[in-house]
């Protein structure tokens, strides 16, 4: 394997990154930009994926694959109806709207014939390798007496690395799943309850006594998000706290019927790979 350096938002580094190359995988892109960044997430996620588009074009690839984001559909409008392909996209945060203008210009490139796309949708990424807020979270739920949000019962997709490394392959083998949006995650939603009791089982919290917080605090700081988004500032424990609420929830059966996806991974082997990979790594 050999490593080329480059910057998804400085077009002129990106030529080497896809000479003589068959099958892009553009996973590049910022979910948690600094304080005064909010800008970053469209230069990044979206202005960024044409970027790797054009130049995915130029050097001829066969294949070019999104890693987009269940923030590009947005939330469940109810808790028992799970979000499809067919869901009408309601990005609300900046995050959510970047990457699904991303998901606009590469269907764009698509349907103009210039390269086959395919368009990724995990949801909440956990296993070896975590974003650092899945590490606060064990954290806190070491401590024994975390934050919940309301009464924990809403729903949750969850995307274990594995599972999605196993979608990445079937999207770059397939030749049906060229030109299509695939929702890769779990084989079915937890709710909250269920992944701070799978956290703490495998931290080896025995009593669990979580501080819970009242449903309308996570709806303010929401609201809060939003606002302060509307002016630029970006605030990851006010944005984290806004959507802990939520039902984000998706079916798979479109990636299991037409790519034959099927995750091998659970939230209780996926976790304890998880909290394995933290306490290695000296993070817990």
């Amino acid at each position: 394997a050999e490593i080329v350096e480059g910057d998804v938002t400085e077009p002129e580094t990106l030529s080497s990154a896809t000479k003589d190359i068959d099958i892009v995988i553009h996973a590049a892109g910022v979910i948690h930009p600094g304080l005064l960044k909010v800008h970053d997430l469209y230069k990044v996620n979206r202005d960024g994926t044409r970027n790797m588009l054009v130049a995915s074009v130029a050097g001829r690839v066969k294949r070019f694959i999104y890693i987009s984001s269940n923030s590009a559909c947005g939330i469940n409008k109810k808790r028992s109806a799970m979000m499809t392909e067919r869901t009408k996209p309601g990005p609300y945060t900046p995050y959510g709207i970047s990457k699904f203008q991303a998901e606009q210009i590469v269907r764009a490139f698509q349907e103009k014939g210039k390269i086959q796309t395919v368009i990724l949708r995990p949801c909440w990424f956990y296993g070896p390798g975590q974003p650092d807020r899945q590490t606060t979270l064990m954290k806190m739920i070491k401590s024994g007496k975390p934050l919940l949000f309301g009464d924990g019962d809403n729903l949750r997709s969850m995307s274990y690395i594995g599972n999605v490394i196993q979608g990445i392959r079937l999207a770059m083998e397939k030749e049906n799943a060229i030109g299509q949006i695939y929702w890769i995650a779990d084989e079915r939603p937890y709710t909250t309850n269920e992944i701070y009791g799978s956290i703490a089982k495998h931290l080896g919290v025995n009593e669990l006594k979580p501080r819970k917080i009242p449903r309308f605090v996570s709806e303010l700081m929401e609201i809060a998000d939003i606002l302060l988004s509307k002016i630029g500032i970006y605030l990851i424990q006010i944005h984290v706290g806004g959507e802990m609420i939520r039902d984000i929830a998706c079916s798979i059966a479109k990636a299991k019927k037409e790519l034959g996806y099927s995750p091998k991974h659970s939230l209780d082997d996926g976790m304890k790979a998880s909290v394995d990979f933290a306490i290695e790594k000296g993070q817990l």
